[in-house]
């Protein structure tokens, strides 16, 4: 058994993964100012991003869901790995050799998991584009080369050919090292009756692979006449494989999905090479599967689809029946997406792969440009089954068409869009539509209840929070006017929780310039789960400052606190010269008396340093 990593070669790992790097294979960050990055969440959907990131100090936190940790943390959480598990696919990453403790280095065989059917589906990988080039495998060559791809794009996109054999992958992983277990549990073989025998042979083959571009399952299209088998085989679900959440190309299409601020939708293998060969290096495709709310969780990451509606999703369909019910299909997620989406159809039928084949590069760039709101696609695809000749014919397609405009959620798209279907009827009356859409959309059930509006946040909260924020991320900016706060400065729990531990982990004078190492110093102190998430909140929550006017933010904080106190003091003062004779108790009142001038001077000043930020 695996002995425990070392806590030197776990620590070079944090130091060897930037968490930007590392989180961004997942999700695309923008500059949220202050040194923090932004994104949408991977752990809940959501419709404006809250997910930060904070490479100085290696966290990341959301504000949504309230995950957050770091970079260990991350990948245990997005992968669904174990500690170890995470600490040794950062270290493939980063190239680091660990040494474990209770029996010194550990081979491979004995890592996690993931890691090995990871590496097992790498071999595969090799094996069938090693395989390509065979004699047997003049069938698939001869299908990319109809298609309009050379040796070269099958490399770029690793295409690769099963032998025809019962056990050929089966014996090559085998002799690398891989047990018949693992081969069966990764989708790359199944049981037979004499052992496990390979589940692909015979065909071409795509490696499908994650954003981070590791290979976890494979597509094979069938070639042969005497293969009784569907026309197109996946990997089977796995530890690896979750169809419902794979598309096609995302390692090679992210990057561009992110600078174009565009996705585009195909529907197969092929689809996504030709786009991609012909200046689309934005298509991506489902992998046996229709296109669904994980796939669009997966796209909205990249996408960094917000309120501004800058991007674009654009869907490819056949122009058949069936393509049409496809798009159909995308309309009923559709407003899942902030960004703007489209529907691209070629009208003589013919997808990416085949009018690259017949109309060369430009074709299919152009297809794509002569995109389609879906929402105009949707209703017209359906007013188009009905007679319009007749009244019968167009009350009928209006009562078809009422749901689909009646379920869009923006009022203003939805008026236009009832103005065009009066137009594509031909009814040339708006009012009778928009009442006729009207009535549909109040019996339609199920529709989503406002939020409810959120309490404000008192302000000596919110200075709270800054301040705590500051002692976190700048405590060099606080220096030992924030030790000597008491705890009673703090009112809320959060604030009183995290004050707390900063003062058992040595306050200011043990904090320095802050960094990872104060953060960590924090996490160590943390007695429980919540108190980690609480630190781990406040170390990447931006600071409402610009940089250059820090410290005096700073100065202002602390005496918006210190002021709070003197408030108190005040209070006190003035309650016990209210129980006070002056006449008898001459002496008392007046030393209460001076007391509370000094105090009101203390106030004034606090509250002018206050006021300067």
């Amino acid at each position: 058994m695996a002995g425990r990593i070392r806590d030197v070669d776990i620590a070079l790992v944090r130091e060897r993964s930037p968490i930007d790097s590392v989180v961004g294979d997942y999700v695309q960050l923008r500059n949220a100012g202050g040194g923090n990055l932004k994104g949408l969440c991977p752990f809940h959907d959501e419709k404006s991003p809250s997910f930060n990131v904070t490479p100085e100090r290696g966290m990341y936190f959301c504000f949504g869901c309230q995950a957050g940790g770091d970079v260990i943390k991350f990948v245990e959480e997005i992968d669904h790995l174990s500690f170890t598990e995470a600490v040794e696919r950062l270290a493939q990453r980063a190239g680091i050799q660990l040494q474990y403790e209770q029996g010194g280095y550990v081979p491979k065989r004995d890592h996690g998991e993931r890691a090995r059917l990871v590496e097992a589906h790498k071999v595969a990988a090799e094996f069938y584009m090693e395989r390509l080039v065979a004699p047997d495998a003049a069938p698939g060559r001869k299908f990319l080369s109809e298609r309009g791809f050379e040796r070269a794009d099958a490399e770029v996109f690793g295409v690769g050919y099963s032998p025809n054999e019962w056990e050929g992958l089966t014996r090559h992983l085998l002799a690398r090292g891989f047990t018949a277990d693992e081969i069966v549990k990764g989708g790359l073989a199944k049981e037979g009756r004499r052992g496990p025998m390979d589940r692909f042979r015979g065909r071409l083959m795509w490696p499908i692979r994650d954003a981070t571009g590791d290979v976890i399952g494979f597509g094979a299209r069938k070639l042969l006449d005497s293969d009784e088998g569907p026309k197109y085989l996946n990997t089977p679900e796995s530890p690896l494989y979750k169809k419902s959440q794979v598309l096609y190309g995302i390692d090679l299409a992210k990057r561009e999905i992110s600078k174009r601020l565009q996705a585009v939708i195909v529907e197969g293998y092929t689809d996504v090479m030709a786009c991609h060969l012909s200046g689309v290096p934005t298509a991506v495709a489902t992998c046996g599967t229709a296109f669904g709310e994980e796939h669009i969780k997966v796209l909205r990451r990249f996408l960094l689809d917000q309120a501004e509606f800058r991007g674009e999703v654009i869907f490819t369909f056949d122009g058949d029946e069936a393509g049409q019910k496809a798009a159909l299909r995308a309309f009923a997620d559709e407003q899942k997406f902030v960004t703007q989406t489209y529907v691209a159809v070629q009208a003589d039928g013919l997808d990416p792969c085949d009018l690259r084949v017949k109309q060369g590069d430009a074709a299919v760039r152009d297809l794509i440009a002569s995109r389609e709101p879906l929402f105009q696609f949707a209703i017209r695809s359906t007013i188009r089954r009905y007679d319009l000749r007749s009244n019968e014919g167009k009350i009928a397609a209006l009562d078809a068409a009422a749901p689909i405009v009646a379920g869009i959620k923006d009022v203003g798209l939805r008026k236009r869009y009832a103005i065009d279907l009066d137009r594509w009827l031909g009814f040339m009356d708006e009012r009778f539509v928009m009442q006729r859409i009207a009535e549909v959309g109040n019996a339609q059930a199920g529709r989503p209840q406002r939020a409810p509006r959120q309490a404000p946040v008192d302000p000596h909260v919110r200075v709270e929070a800054e301040l705590i924020k500051l002692a976190v991320q700048r405590p060099a900016l606080l220096g030992p006017r924030f030790d000597t706060l008491e705890p009673d400065a703090f009112t809320a729990p959060d604030h009183v929780a995290v004050h707390k531990i900063i003062v058992a982990a040595g306050g200011m004078d043990r904090a320095g310039h802050g960094g990872r190492e104060w953060v960590d110093a924090l996490l160590s102190e943390a007695p429980d789960e919540a108190a980690r998430g609480l630190i781990t909140r406040f170390a990447v929550d931006p600071i409402r400052a610009e940089s250059h006017v820090e410290e005096r933010y700073g100065s202002a904080m602390l005496a918006a606190i210190e002021a709070v106190a003197v408030d108190r003091a005040i209070a006190q003062a003035k309650s016990r010269m209210q129980r006070l004779n002056p006449v008898d108790e001459q002496a008392e009142y007046n030393r209460l008396f001076g007391e509370l001038v000094a105090l009101e001077q203390q106030r004034r000043v606090l509250r002018e340093r206050a006021a300067g930020s």
